[in-house]
């Protein structure tokens, strides 16, 4: 039997997946086989021996200590994709937002309530404060052009938009998806130097804090309108409200609003609803729910954040190694293998970063004894037998 902790309301069509014969799911198990969570913050809890796996019911993994993990071989899943959609949609309600002051107006219009039959004029006087542009026509800029940035720029293309597009590691399929009439730059200053609107859709990390600050602003037109869904850090605060106060900027929707930006005129701030739909939240349980299964049962890792993506269907018994990627693992591995009379009738290993992982189909019988000496190996950080 496995145990799965659950630190967050996980959609039922999510655990539900999991064969009550072979799981236990609760929110209060003490020594969990995996974990599944959404927003819960994870960097001060103390994992079990048992963890093998978390699965993370949304893209990003923030809240997670992915790089502790790493090092205790625990593979860390997350659900790419699984709520593009919802944040698609978000990003063209932000656009629209932006452009007509649309929540002023709102707010505006509900400061009016007492003055009876008044109301009517009152509106046509004041509604000229809240002008603004079309998009039709503007120019969208978007950073990262993943599962997110490929539909926010095939639905910006069919609203009439112009689109420019900038990732670095954009891949074959990606670029296939996307609408013919979209331009992909190689440098990211072309999208601040063209944009009308900009939108990022990167994941947060060393390299792309504060990707949207004071010398990127200084290189857009003036008015320029940000989106930013992903992470509040993509973007500099001290910037951003800069270019807001000098008229650089003329809104900045952000989904993660903290107390430096709450109250800055320009700021349009959201509580973090991008994959907040119904749909996207049973299509992130159930995703995860499916990485976490085909990891625990069969060893395959797909979608991790700490380690090399790695499937094999193994006739024989499977060996699962988890282990640095550094030189002579896997000649010390098979050598123990060899040793014991055990034929390796199929091997595949991948490698991520720092990290790798070895799958081995071994005909024969894997002992304690042998799978301890293969965990006793310099660099192997776990080893499972399966």
């Amino acid at each position: 039997m496995f145990d799965i902790l659950t630190l967050n309301k996980i959609a039922a069509c999510g655990t539900d997946k999991f064969d009550t014969a072979k799981y236990t799911v609760s929110d209060s198990c003490e020594n969990p086989d995996a974990i599944m969570v959404r927003s819960a913050a994870m960097h001060d809890m103390q994992f079990g021996d048992k963890l093998l796996a978390i699965g993370r019911a949304g893209a990003g993994t923030n809240n997670i200590p992915v790089e502790r993990c790493a090092e205790e071989g625990i593979v860390v899943f997350n659900t790419p994709g699984a709520n593009a959609n919802a944040v698609k949609e978000l990003v063209l309600t932000a656009l629209l937002l932006s452009s007509r002051k649309i929540p002023d107006a709102i707010l505006w219009a509900n400061g009016l309530k007492g003055n009876g039959a008044e109301v009517g004029k009152m509106v046509e006087k004041g509604k000229s404060q809240f002008v603004g542009p079309e998009i039709t026509g503007k120019t969208l800029g978007i950073i990262g052009l993943g599962a997110i940035g490929v539909l926010v720029a095939n639905a910006a293309v069919a609203l009439g938009m112009k689109v420019v597009g900038y990732d670095p590691f954009l891949s074959v399929n990606t670029a296939l998806r996307l609408n013919p009439s979209v331009k992909t730059v190689g440098d990211v200053n072309e999208i601040f130097a063209q944009s009308d609107y900009i939108t990022i859709h990167v994941p947060y990390n060393p390299d792309t804090k504060g990707t949207v600050n004071e010398k990127a602003l200084a290189m857009c037109k003036d008015g320029v309108r940000i989106i930013n869904l992903a992470r509040g850090e993509l973007v500099d605060d001290a910037a951003i409200i800069a270019a807001l106060e000098s008229g650089k900027a003329a809104a900045y929707v952000t989904d993660f609003p903290n107390d430096n930006v709450l109250g800055v005129k320009g700021v349009i701030p959201m509580p973090h609803l991008g994959a907040s739909t119904p749909e996207a939240e049973d299509n992130c349980a159930m995703m995860a729910a499916d990485e976490l299964i085909d990891y625990l049962e069969n060893g395959n890792i797909r979608n991790s954040v700490n380690f090399p993506n790695a499937q094999m269907n193994a006739v024989g018994t499977k060996i699962c190694i988890m282990h640095k990627n550094v030189p002579a693992v896997i000649s010390q591995i098979t050598t123990i293998l060899g040793d014991e009379k055990i034929n390796i009738e199929n091997m595949t290993n991948a490698s991520k970063k720092d990290y790798a992982y070895t799958l081995i189909d071994a005909a024969g019988t894997i002992t304690d004894s042998i799978a301890a000496k293969l965990s006793a190996v310099e660099n192997v950080i776990r080893v499972r037998v399966i």
